[in-house]
């Protein structure tokens, strides 16, 4: 029925399990490098858990459309529960969509089996932790081999997959730039040998040559122990000493070789966060994060950062969850107005404008801030001077009176304040 041909090239670095140490390959600066292995730097870690738990605690719905262009959740539909709040009887939804964010982010794809029912109904969501092979079927769809077993149809498997080259397996963002994260662990294991096997000295204490080397050495053992006794640490700090014999103390200052160290681990945590798209500031690289930018680079990370993974999640479920015959009345969707909303100063003037024009209603500024909607609640503005466009004689204004104030004031803000009270 199918040709076998494989598309990953490696079996391992194509599937969703945990097995360490393969699927690995050597970088230029000599680690080799798995996923796991890139898990252990703490900037791909932060990386990869902010994306996992961003899309793990995301509230997600499915929507049935209505007439009009409306919606409505599908809370009685049976995918409902698999995406809500029971994907399998051992997981709950947050931990099975951060494991399935989690491989992809590190692999570049995440599988799970489908369990159906008789009518084709899903009914759990089972996390395929083995080898997962993909074939190209001669009806151009994928077939699945777990482990080496029999090959599952499309309709068995939930494959939610990155970025790839030949359209049915994702590439892995590990494997893809093993030498750059290979560099950061070279560096990080240099760093590690040098603490390790290396002297760190606080100072020195200098005598002149003419006052002549002290042979004995448990007489410089005594004199360095009770100098660190006495003037060593914080609780000495600021006493005053006095050398004798023309000695000096000479405090050393971190060296050229300490300083590109440190520079270079800097490097290497903004190179992984280029990889993922990630801002600086949300793996605690501060440097050009200010208190006027930030908020902004934060709605820069949601809407170029999480929001890519988040389509890919959507539609792999729509795709792989919902029947043919429901893909055009019922949809799935990642709620994250919550994660685009500015600051709360910000929010109430831009909601006081909106309701002043009457663009949005007392119930519509309720649901922005997941509110539950009041009585009489549906009601919309309209400025004096605004007449209807469809019929402008019945609306016209008895006089023509300034155009409201793009401004909120005090007094519009603090009405919201009382309908989100």
């Amino acid at each position: 029925m199918f040709a076998r041909q494989f598309f990953s090239g490696q079996p391992v670095s194509a599937g969703g399990g945990w097995l360490s140490g393969l699927g690995g390959t050597r970088s230029d600066a000599g680690p080799v490098v798995t996923p796991e292995s890139a898990l252990a730097l703490t900037a791909l870690q932060a990386c990869n858990t902010i994306l996992a738990e961003s899309v793990a605690q995301l509230p997600v719905e499915l929507f049935r459309r209505t007439g009009n262009g409306g919606r409505e959740p599908a809370r009685n539909h049976k995918v409902y529960r698999l995406i809500a709040w029971e994907p399998n009887e051992w997981q709950t939804p947050f931990e099975y969509r951060e494991q399935k964010q989690l491989k992809v982010g590190l692999r570049g794809n995440s599988y799970s089996k489908i369990i159906r029912e008789s009518d084709g109904t899903p009914t759990a969501l089972h996390p395929i932790d083995g080898i997962v092979t993909v074939y190209k079927g001669s009806d151009l769809r994928p077939y699945y081999s777990i482990d080496g077993g029999e090959l599952l149809p499309q309709r068995m498997i939930h494959h939610v997959r990155w970025t790839g080259l030949n359209n049915y397996v994702g590439m892995s963002p590990v494997m893809l730039h093993a030498n750059a994260i290979g560099h950061a662990q070279a560096i990080q294991q240099y760093a590690g040998k040098s603490f390790l096997n290396g002297t760190a000295l606080s100072g020195v204490i200098e005598r002149p040559r003419e006052s002549g080397a002290i042979k004995d050495q448990g007489v410089i053992d005594r004199l360095v122990e009770q100098w660190a006794q006495r003037y060593g640490g914080s609780s000495n700090a600021k006493k005053v000493a006095m050398l004798q014999e023309g000695m000096t103390f000479k405090p050393l200052s971190m060296t050229n070789v300490d300083a590109e160290l440190i520079a270079a681990l800097k490097l290497c945590s903004l190179e992984i966060a280029r990889i993922y798209k990630m801002p600086p500031h949300m793996i605690g690289e501060l440097d050009k994060a200010t208190f006027s930018n930030i908020e902004h680079q934060g709605i820069q990370f949601v809407i170029y950062t999480l929001l890519p993974w988040i389509k890919r999640h959507e539609q792999a479920m729509m795709r792989d969850l919902l029947l043919p015959s429901e893909r055009a009345e019922y949809y799935i969707e990642f709620n994250v107005s919550g994660l685009l909303r500015g600051d709360q100063k910000s929010r109430y003037e831009a909601y006081a404008v909106a309701r002043n024009w009457g663009w949005l209603s007392v119930n519509d500024i309720r649901r922005l801030e997941n509110l539950p909607p009041v009585a009489g609640g549906d009601v919309y503005l309209q400025p004096l001077n605004m007449v209807d466009a469809a019929n402008p004689q019945a609306g016209a204004p008895a006089q023509v009176l300034p155009p409201p104030d793009t401004k909120a004031k005090p007094e519009q803000v603090k009405e919201i304040e009382g309908i989100l009270a």
